[in-house]
């Protein structure tokens, strides 16, 4: 079972400043855990490539993608209030985007069973003409579209357990049946969207499924969300590929939050994930990095999640 890894150090150079929670730190906490570990030796790299303007003008108004990148090279400042940028975001950002759609590509053309794709800056919040919640462009719904077109599949699953609810992915594809968009998320919470009532819209109606859960929350209705939500949900949509975006601010020790996620809550929840894939679509499935602010939960987080893909941490246990 080869497990592709996709990171670069570009991710590095995008620069939130001193005290900024989504910090290059993170991805740095999580490669040193990978490389004492030696984990990191069993994983396929996949290259890293810039994204196109065409591919991001899929999802994002193509005055975005100019404001963006106008902000980044006059050397950076603030694309909402809690989202700043540095000269170096703009090539982090087009990495991160182009880089999920490599990962996606690697599986698809069967170099590799699944991948994970540790970007930043993170994208599940941006909105096709705006950034936030310290994402740029949305890197999960970029790569969803990739599948779209590219490959011409028609059942997608996007699954989004970050603790904050993916507002940008959610209206990326809110009107798109091909595309079934799962979130479990703290609620209420930043951005304050959301509701269980929030199914989808026209064509897609039914095909947006939201699981807010209270600040407190744990493992047990964590879980009790994928299972009871999620798991029968796809009996009858048969996803064709599987999209996490895997943010680990539900951990309970994280800073950000009020869920009380465990490890081994997280470990259940990737084998339910890896479950899904295996059932549908023949094991493919791309982890993509979205949040998680303790860096030790962070890193042990990714770990778990790569060892589920690698075979080392089954259901059986």
């Amino acid at each position: 079972m080869a497990t592709g890894w996709l990171y670069d150090d570009v991710f590095l150079t995008h620069d939130t400043g001193p005290q900024h929670p989504e910090s290059a730190q993170r991805l740095l906490a999580i490669t040193a855990n990978l490389e004492e570990t030696g984990l990191i030796r069993r994983l396929t790299p996949i290259p890293i490539r810039p994204v196109k303007k065409n591919e991001v003008i899929r999802v994002h108004f193509a005055s975005h993608w100019d404001r963006v990148e106008k902000i980044c090279r006059e050397g950076g400042g603030f694309l909402d209030g809690d989202t700043p940028v540095s000269t170096g975001s703009w090539d982090a950002a087009i990495a991160a985007a182009g880089g999920t759609i490599a990962a996606v590509d690697a599986v698809m053309q069967e170099k590799v069973t699944n991948a994970f794709a540790c970007v930043r800056p993170p994208g599940h919040h941006a909105e096709p003409e705006m950034a936030m919640g310290f994402c740029l462009f949305n890197n999960i719904a970029i790569a969803a579209r990739h599948l779209l077109d590219h490959y011409d599949l028609q059942r997608v699953l996007i699954v989004d357990w970050d603790a904050h609810h993916g507002n940008g992915t959610q209206y990326s594809f809110y009107e798109d049946p091909r595309v079934f968009y799962f979130s479990i998320h703290q609620f209420p919470f930043y951005p304050g969207e959301g509701t269980a009532a929030e199914t989808g819209q026209g064509a897609g109606e039914g095909f947006t499924m939201n699981v807010p859960i209270p600040g407190g929350s744990g493992d047990a209705e964590f879980l009790a969300g994928l299972r009871e939500g999620l798991f029968p949900a796809m009996e009858s949509f048969r996803p064709e590929f599987v999209l996490l975006s895997a943010g680990f601010d539900a951990h309970h020790d994280d800073p950000m939050t009020g869920l009380t996620v465990t490890d081994e809550g997280f470990i259940k929840a990737g084998l339910i994930v890896k479950g899904l894939a295996d059932r549908h679509c023949d094991g493919k499935w791309v982890s993509v990095l979205e949040g998680g602010y303790n860096l030790e939960a962070l890193a042990v987080g990714v770990e778990n999640l790569l060892r589920i893909k690698l075979g080392d941490i089954t259901e059986e246990e």
